[in-house]
């Protein structure tokens, strides 16, 4: 059963939204969407058609999630972050086509972030604010600017890691991460 749809969000009946989800004020989500249980769908969120939202997901408010997009679990998509669909769009093109992006489980992409289309953002990576994702994105990495670089590696829990890889909050020694940028 769906925690909460506000009054003002418009939801299609051919949309799936899971259980405990809540839909605030002035959302819109289009059909052939598929929302997981335990998401959080913040003020103003568009939600294309066929975009698939995993489980815990938390979409702050103003977010664009375009068709073509796949959110696994328990991501973060911060305020007015956007994501874009199509590299050479044009008002008149009528045979534009939709390029996949794929946000990996418990990555979390901060305010006003952008990534162009065709990339993946790794698990547990971490976007700066502001960023402009134009390739993708390692598991664990930290990475912030336009065009957004790597700067560092993050904890599953969400922290810098130190100069050995280990996370200074929760003790957690890390492996093998200068492998996978």
């Amino acid at each position: 059963m769906v925690g909460f749809i506000h009054h003002t969000a418009e939801v299609s009946d051919q949309a799936q939204i899971g259980d405990e989800t809540k839909i605030w004020s002035m959302v819109q989500i289009r059909e052939g969407s598929m929302i997981g249980g335990g998401c959080n769908v913040g003020r103003n969120v568009y939600i294309d058609t066929d975009v698939k939202i995993g489980n815990r997901v938390k979409i702050q408010n103003n977010v664009n999630v375009y068709r073509g997009v796949v959110v696994e679990d328990d991501v973060f998509l911060g305020p007015s972050m956007t994501f874009t669909n199509d590299f050479y769009p044009r008002s008149f093109n009528e045979d534009w086509k939709v390029t996949p992006t794929l946000i990996r489980k418990g990555a979390s992409l901060g305010a006003n972030v952008t990534v162009v289309c065709g990339h993946t953002i790794g698990e547990y990576a971490m976007v700066g604010s502001g960023s402009v994702v134009t390739r993708d994105v390692a598991d664990y990495a930290l990475v912030a600017g336009n065009p957004a670089k790597q700067i560092g590696w993050v904890c599953r829990c969400g922290h810098r890691l130190d100069k050995e890889f280990r996370c200074p909050a929760c003790g957690i020694q890390y492996k093998n991460l200068e492998g996978l940028c």
